[in-house]
């Protein structure tokens, strides 16, 4: 079996395992996921979720938030750890979509990079989830498990892991194995004790074979 045709039958597995692949950090709008995804660094979704319900309350809008001093908005995030980091990027960021893009969020992927604290992950999140374009989200989980499958070879750079998926992954299909890749990583594969035996992915998986 060539590493394209397991990613393909890996992909299949996993929609019929996870029907639903969702990003599990909560936001309405574009620029909440920007914001939300660069809290995440270090830190679960679930505490990002509930910092940005308080965040989002009290900063409604990009305007809003791009009109806080970084001092105001780390009093805010600080629970997600880099507090005063996290925070001056945000910042700087909401300032740079309130004065060079109209409060929107650009969907050009060099232009989100350019962002401050928004990386090739965070940039491949946004393409994905927001605005449906080819994605590779190559975060903890994904690089974990893509290696333990047999998808890559001891890779274990992200944008390296990113660059071979390209490769032997539809770029349809992208965003949403990436998300399935996540779910799978909590609830099965787990990085000190994965449950290989209870796993429907064994026949496919590298690591059991």
């Amino acid at each position: 079996m060539t590493k394209k045709q397991r990613a393909l039958a890996i992909i299949q597995r996993l929609k019929e395992m996870y029907p639903l692949a969702e990003c599990t950090l909560d936001y309405e709008k574009a620029w909440q996921l920007l914001v939300g995804v660069r809290l995440a660094a270090q830190c679960t979704d679930a505490r990002v979720n509930v910092v940005t319900e308080e965040l989002f309350a009290k900063y409604p809008s990009v305007q809003a938030l791009a009109e806080a001093t970084p001092e105001e908005i780390e009093a805010i995030v600080k629970p997600c750890g880099l507090g005063r980091s996290k925070a001056r990027d945000i910042s700087a960021c909401m300032r740079i979509l309130r004065d060079e893009y109209d409060g929107k969020v650009p969907d050009d992927f060099d232009a989100l990079l350019a962002l401050p604290g928004v990386g090739r992950k965070s940039a491949n999140l946004i393409m994905g989830d927001v605005f449906g374009k080819p994605a590779i989200v190559t975060d903890t989980h994904c690089i974990r498990l893509v290696n333990r499958m047999g998808l890559v070879d001891g890779i274990k750079d992200p944008r390296r892991v990113e660059m071979a998926l390209w490769k032997i992954v539809p770029p349809e299909e992208g965003s949403d194995f990436c998300h399935r890749l996540v779910m799978h990583g909590r609830a099965v594969c787990d990085a000190r004790k994965p449950n290989c035996a209870g796993c429907q992915m064994a026949d496919l998986c590298k690591q059991v074979l």
